[in-house]
């Protein structure tokens, strides 16, 4: 049986949130079997919202989940932290209403896990078996998923910029390969957008010890951590995006320009599309191949403000 998986301990950080510029303090706790990733608002007498596509909210340059009483933004790069360390149960505290960016990457949150070490609980995962074809598109962007017997994900960028004009990469994702070429992509933003975002109420605790920023002619305060780590920060993006499913994932992940708002209207797609995946406890179960349906795209409304 592949079990499901909770922390063993509680742990603690602190953090300045990428958009409210607000200090946080985040704390991971273990969660019972079958209980699921959900974010608890401790200033907000511990309102609960769980990392559900069905809570999806405002989609601004991040990700976020509201419930009737509270809202959470940012968990995108959390969450990819978790279902990657394959942590299927654990709660999620926050004193304010989003998770601190730490140094743009997942690298710390995985830091975290490890120091607060895995415990495997009596009830079998179930993983969400793709069995046939589903896609989404918007104009020239794009995102499929295709019958795979593991994980895994291509993606491929392009911006008018000669640092990252054309980027791809596919690969296998399993704790290992997410932590040591995914986990430390860092968010990245181009200079020129900075005063526009910040004029929006956005960014304003982006920092360049927290992102990677891009002037005209290169990166501006570091070096780079890969060669390709914009489209490795995308893929990053992804998987956290699509940890609303709820569910491990057993597919092959295809997508082209796509970014938060595409993502997780693909991530409500699929699970509506109850026919074309199955939930198994084994990933050997067997897989159809079918064609895609592009379908056009419908971005989630912005829920409980």
């Amino acid at each position: 049986m592949n079990a499901q998986r909770t922390l063993r301990r509680s742990i603690s950080c602190t953090g300045i949130g990428l958009h409210s510029g607000q200090k946080v303090t985040l704390s991971l706790k273990p969660a019972p079997a079958d209980f699921g990733i959900r974010f608890r608002r401790t200033d907000l007498g511990g309102a609960e919202i769980p990392a559900t596509v069905q809570h999806l909210a405002g989609i601004h340059y991040a990700t976020g989940l509201a419930s009737d009483t509270s809202s959470v933004e940012t968990v995108e790069h959390l969450l990819a932290a978790l279902v990657s360390l394959g942590i299927d149960n654990v709660i999620v505290e926050l004193n304010t209403p989003e998770v601190p960016i730490m140094d743009g990457s997942a690298a710390p949150f995985i830091y975290l896990l490890n120091e607060a070490g895995v415990k495997r609980l009596a009830a079998p995962r179930k993983y969400l078996k793709v069995l046939k074809a589903m896609a989404l598109s918007d104009g020239d962007k794009r995102i499929a998923i295709y019958p795979s017997d593991h994980f895994k994900v291509t993606y491929s960028i392009a911006f008018d910029h000669p640092l990252l004009r054309h980027q791809s990469r596919t690969i296998r994702i399993n704790d290992e390969s997410f932590v040591e070429e995914i986990a430390p992509a860092r968010t990245f933003g181009f200079l020129k957008e900075v005063e526009m975002l910040r004029q929006r109420g956005l960014t304003l605790g982006g920092s360049l010890e927290n992102a990677i920023v891009i002037g005209d002619t290169g990166v501006l305060n570091n070096t780079l951590r890969f060669e390709d780590e914009f489209v490795r920060h995308k893929i990053l993006d992804v998987i956290g995006d699509l940890a609303l499913l709820g569910h491990q994932i057993i597919g092959h992940v295809v997508a082209h320009r796509g970014g938060h708002a595409l993502h997780t209207a693909f991530a409500s797609q699929v699970a509506e599309d109850t026919e074309s995946w199955a939930l198994v406890e084994s990933p050997l179960a067997p897989s159809v191949i079918d064609a895609p349906v592009v379908i056009p795209i419908k971005y989630p409304t912005r829920a409980g403000h």
